[in-house]
């Protein structure tokens, strides 16, 4: 039988493919949305992570949520306190889209919010993807079509995934009660240093694509120049000292556990969007 879930995030990277997992599985999806838009098939819903009343609208009546902070936010648990605790409210079923390897260290803001899950006593699913594949049409589009992608990631390898398989993982989450209180670190299946990456993106595009080691100050600096704020710029610096350290060169079955299927390769991936790659 259909649930009605409640997704953040719904024409983000992971929302989109998530949505349309969800509606072929028969779910009713309120798409949560600042306008109260959202994509089609699915009932769009006000919500503002600074408005306590629109998350307790939001969350009326839902069976489960899929919990992510908004981007570019620097205070995440500031933003996703409030909705655990509507959700605790109501008994409402979370499934958390965390970060990879934060149950290292408890006093990381992602991992604190997961212990305030397990607090609460609340049903809850925890997915940890690692770096996105999809970086490299999205973020780090612009250094793709120069040919020269420019990261302060040095040589250190990280088993890179498609966010189409962290949206299966999450929508099998969602849909199953048998994960619940479980926590998934979810990667690829292989670890690829960013100079192995440029070459399967390159085979995919047709042309030569470098990766360049650059400095955390080189890296904020060319973030800054393009936009981002220098606050944010800093902590996307900050997050590469992991792969640096290749702590993100883990592979796991998380994926597989979760959806009963082996997770795409970066060569899947290039080739799925090989025309966002050429330009």
């Amino acid at each position: 039988m259909g649930k009605t879930i409640l997704v953040l995030g719904a024409t983000g990277t992971v929302g989109r493919p998530l949505v349309s997992d969800l509606l072929s599985r028969g779910h009713a999806v309120r798409a949560a949305s600042r306008s109260g838009n959202g994509p089609d098939g699915t009932v769009g819903t006000r919500f503002d992570f600074a408005d306590p009343a629109s998350i307790e609208a939001a969350l009326a009546g839902a069976d489960a949520v899929f919990l992510m902070a908004p981007s570019g936010t620097l205070d995440v648990l500031g933003a996703l306190t409030p909705v655990v605790e509507a959700a605790a409210r109501r008994g409402t079923k979370v499934v958390m889209l965390s970060v990879f390897g934060v149950e290292a260290d408890d006093s990381i803001p992602y991992r604190q919010v997961e212990l305030m899950l397990a607090r609460r006593g609340l049903p809850h699913v925890v997915i940890r993807p690692n770096w996105f594949m999809d970086n490299f049409h999205t973020f780090w589009r612009a250094g793709v079509l120069a040919g020269t992608i420019r990261l302060p990631a040095g040589d250190g390898r990280s088993s890179l995934i498609d966010a189409r398989d962290i949206a299966a993982s999450a929508a099998a989450a969602l849909s199953e009660d048998r994960f619940d209180g479980e926590a998934f670190n979810l990667t690829g299946p292989e670890a690829l240093s960013y100079a192995e990456a440029a070459e399967i993106l390159s085979k995919a595009a047709g042309r030569p694509i470098r990766y360049e080691a650059v400095s955390d100050e080189a890296f904020i600096e060319a973030a800054t120049a393009a936009g981002a704020d220098p606050g944010y710029a800093g902590f996307l610096a900050a997050i590469f000292h992991p792969v640096r350290e290749n702590w993100t060169a883990a592979v796991t079955d998380g994926v597989e556990r979760l959806t009963g299927a082996k997770p795409r390769s970066l060569a899947t991936y290039a080739r799925d969007h090989a025309a966002a790659l050429k330009g």
